[in-house]
């Protein structure tokens, strides 16, 4: 039997469709497909998709003549293209015009835009579910918004990623002492230093924490365009606030927290949620998208933008070893009730041998 190729495709890749793209690789590889993956080089340092099994092709996220070219060559002869994220998926769109190849999409989050660059958005996404085969949403929220887009076929695909490695307490213990909390309470946050992430929030909230005595400190791991912006309003407040960049330990810094923050906008299947509640670290989040699907009473929620909510949560978890302890456990609990990786690859093939019409062996 002819082996099922399939070519994935990143644009700039978020931590969770990143991580993603290397479990599914994985394990469609593991169940005999050819896979390809098309993403940016930096990418492919960071997850080593060619560790996984799959084929990479360097291909920037660009829509110039010539990255559409080079993604196109990759995708001639492939059974299923799946494209990840709405950038992906217009470029995806673009470069395969023609050459009679399935296309899913999976979403697995949303942007957010006002006024004309809000129209453009809503435009880009009619033109990348009206080209795909099958939309997959990581939420219910987000297959719901395919298809008013137009998609012709969209469903709920939630989408798994690895479960982090155990952690010892030594490692623990050299994370506090690196991050400089090993007499204090030390808060987690972890994402892209961008607008929707909700840092200002979080900034503002942290201004509450002076008061307290040991005083948290709030470490952020993660890089984009607002961090230059963020770190002089951190200098400039004297705020208990660290930002270490991204970071490819951030299993240990979790487990070495007392508390996981999540300030978002907006979350479908939140990659810091999930990490949070397997290591069995209490989680503050803001009550947005998916979050409280995912996370159920696992939690403390609060409203999004209400920085003397999400302080005021904190604190109250900080005095309270008790609930700490609670939410530890109930998030574990939680966590055991997700789709596994197993079952997300065994999902996404079968869309695979629906649109082959190349039944394959599970």
């Amino acid at each position: 039997m002819t082996p099922l190729r399939t070519v994935q495709v990143l644009g700039g890749g978020s931590a969770g469709s990143s991580a993603h793209v290397r479990s599914l690789a994985a394990g469609l590889v593991a169940r005999g497909v050819r896979v390809t993956v098309c993403a940016p080089a930096e990418l492919d340092r960071a997850y080593d998709y060619g560790g996984a099994g799959a084929h990479h092709v360097p291909v920037p996220r660009r829509t110039d003549p010539a990255a559409l070219a080079a993604l196109r060559a990759a995708c001639a002869g492939a059974d299923v293209v799946h494209a990840h994220g709405l950038h992906a998926a217009i470029r995806t769109a673009l470069a395969i015009g023609g050459l009679r190849v399935p296309l899913v999409v999976t979403w697995h989050t949303r942007a957010h835009a006002e006024g004309p660059r809000g129209r453009l958005l809503r435009l880009m996404e009619r033109r990348a579910v009206r080209a795909a085969a099958v939309v997959l949403g990581a939420s219910s929220e987000l297959v719901d918004r395919a298809r008013s887009r137009g998609a012709r076929d969209a469903r709920l695909a939630p989408v798994a990623v690895p479960a982090p490695r155990a952690v010892s307490d030594a490692p623990e213990n050299k994370a506090r002492a690196e991050l400089g909390a090993v007499d204090r309470p030390l808060l987690m946050a972890v994402g892209s230093l961008v607008p929707d992430q909700g840092y200002d929030t979080l900034l503002d909230a942290a201004a509450g924490w002076r008061r307290l005595d040991p005083m948290p400190l709030l470490t952020i791991a993660g890089e984009g365009r607002e961090r230059a912006r963020l770190q002089r309003r951190i200098e400039d407040e004297q705020l208990p606030v660290q930002l270490v960049g991204r970071r490819d330990d951030i299993s240990a810094l979790l487990a070495a927290a007392d508390i996981a923050v999540l300030a978002s906008r907006w979350e479908a299947r939140s990659v810091l949620a999930q990490e949070a509640l397997r290591l069995g670290v209490p989680l503050v989040a803001t009550a947005v998208g998916a979050v409280p699907e995912l996370v159920g009473d696992a939690a403390e929620l609060v409203p999004h933008g209400d920085a003397a909510a999400l302080s005021d949560a904190v604190i109250r978890l900080l005095a309270d070893p008790e609930r700490r302890r609670a939410l530890a456990v109930a998030g574990r609990a939680q966590a055991s009730t997700w789709t596994t990786e197993d079952q997300t690859i065994a999902q996404v093939l079968s869309v695979y041998d629906e649109l082959s019409q190349t039944p394959r062996p599970r």
